[in-house]
């Protein structure tokens, strides 16, 4: 796998080796072995999927602490445009995002660490999102930043006022609304 260092610290996107033939193709789509090698130590405990059609659009959703989590992320069926964006208090990137089309055809994935809003919007008629997580899922931790903030500066590739968003992501706030509970200078990853 090659891994591609973005503009955020700790955000990287990631390309596997892919052996194409008349069969079709093979990857390896993770390993533990490599992965602590190239991106970071980490220990995933929780696989989720979900499928949705065009013009959805999901997030930007955190976990607070105890219960945050970083997210190995791709698209296995379709094509979306997969967000992260730094709600770390004191981060020189606070506020900034990172993008990336995550697709079947390109087989990308995209690493979002502790402490950054992760949302994505549906670009093909239906897609199917897999993501690994490092921490079990929390729902009296959700929190989220609203995907309509002008402020992020994020081109979505839909029109955000025709997109499907569920009831709880028209809720919440824009950033300079909220009030991270991420804190750039505590370690969250202090359990590894």
């Amino acid at each position: 796998m090659e891994v591609f260092k973005t503009d955020i610290e700790g955000v990287v996107i990631i390309e596997p080796m892919v052996f194409n033939d008349a069969r079709g193709y093979f990857f390896e789509s993770f390993s533990q072995r490599e992965f602590e090698e190239k991106v970071r130590k980490i220990n995933f405990v929780q696989d989720n999927e979900s499928m949705s059609s065009y013009g959805v659009m999901r997030g930007l959703h955190f976990l607070r602490p105890p219960f945050t989590q970083s997210k190995l992320e791709r698209c296995v069926k379709g094509c979306v445009l997969d967000i992260a964006v730094d709600i770390r208090k004191g981060s020189p990137t606070y506020g900034k995002h990172v993008a990336v089309e995550l697709s079947e055809d390109n087989h990308r994935q995209f690493f979002v660490p502790r402490g950054f809003a992760h949302g994505f919007a549906v670009l093909s008629e239906t897609a199917v999102f897999q993501y690994k997580c490092d921490n079990f899922y929390a729902p009296q931790a959700d929190g989220g930043i609203s995907i309509k903030d002008e402020s992020l500066g994020i081109d979505w590739q839909i029109p955000v006022d025709k997109a499907l968003l569920s009831e709880k992501d028209i809720k919440h706030l824009c950033l300079e609304d909220f009030d991270s509970p991420f804190d750039y200078h505590v370690n969250l990853y202090s359990e590894f």
